[in-house]
């Protein structure tokens, strides 16, 4: 644990202080027009991939491209002009805009219920064969000589992300008291006209936990693997800001304290890839925690 907080603080010192504060300031901005205006609602309400898409491209091109724009204009940096770099900025939110945005149905049952069910058990981890294939061509393209963004467990010491993770289950536990938690947790209440079905067993819902788990497989890769690994040879830790404000904004919609902190922990944790270069401890703290969220939800009262 201390060689993160030395790795922070290192960070921290190394940092150009005015991008720094003006990617936070122009990340709080983002956070409270889209909490002012509902826009993720309005976009997940229309019910369109196309208008999905464009919309999410938009946001998540202005949440990542605006940082560096900003390490250009005030940092002086040149890397920016290079057409690689640049090509990778444009591609990367449409990546994710196709991810956030699209979603597949398949035929598996007559009853509805169970049929939204097992879609939301195939939806996720298909998406990590997606977007992992589209991600490996990029490697293949762009970065072969390095693993595939940070899948690699040489020289890793874990007992850090294991007291990070320990750490949190206070602060999960204080944020289980609140509505806004309460509204979304457990994630079973996506589709909880299911739960009161004839058949629900233990293991569907353990089957459900397992599938929403190879989410944050794909959310590790792309924005500590990607966003970190495959940017650091123009930008070095300069690609740690414009990844947390990219990843803040995927948070929309969620409770409100927890899309300001995943702005932190984003900074906190592409600090750890950038000096590691593996994503697994990141993603051990990421599962551990999303899973405790579940638990919490499961053991309230107010869920049946």
């Amino acid at each position: 644990m201390k060689a993160i907080i030395q790795q922070i603080r290192q960070y921290y010192s190394e940092i150009d202080k005015k991008v720094l504060w003006a990617v936070s300031v122009f990340t709080a901005i983002l956070i409270m027009l889209n909490y002012h205006f509902d826009a993720d609602r309005y976009i997940k309400k229309q019910h369109s991939f196309a208008f999905s898409f464009i919309s999410l491209y938009a946001l998540f091109l202005v949440a990542f491209g605006f940082p560096y724009l900003l390490y250009r204009l005030l940092a002086k940096r040149k890397y920016t002009s290079n057409p690689a770099f640049i090509f990778l900025v444009l591609l990367a939110p449409a990546i994710f805009s196709f991810k956030s945005g699209v979603d597949f149905h398949f035929n598996f049952s007559s009853n509805l219920n169970w049929d939204n069910y097992w879609n939301h058990i195939v939806y996720w981890p298909l998406l990590v064969l997606i977007i992992g294939g589209a991600l490996f061509i990029v490697w293949k393209l762009f970065d072969k000589e390095q693993p595939f963004y940070g899948l690699k467990t040489k020289e890793i010491n874990w007992r850090p992300y294991l007291l990070m993770l320990l750490l949190m289950i206070p602060l999960i536990a204080a944020a289980s008291t609140q509505p806004d938690f309460l509204a979304i947790y457990p994630k079973l209440k996506t589709i909880a006209s299911v739960y009161d079905e004839p058949g629900m067993q233990w293991w569907h819902k353990l089957l459900f936990e397992i599938s929403y788990g190879t989410d944050f497989i794909t959310i590790e890769l792309f924005f500590r693997g990607f966003l970190i690994l495959a940017f650091i040879k123009w930008a070095g830790k300069d690609a740690i800001l414009p990844m947390a404000c990219f990843y803040c904004a995927i948070h929309f919609g969620k409770p409100m304290g927890e899309c300001i902190s995943s702005y932190f922990g984003g900074i906190i944790l592409g600090v750890v890839v950038y000096e590691t270069r593996s994503i697994l401890g990141g993603l051990i703290v990421h599962l551990g925690i999303a899973w405790f969220m579940e638990i919490v939800g499961y053991l309230n009262p107010m869920f049946p």
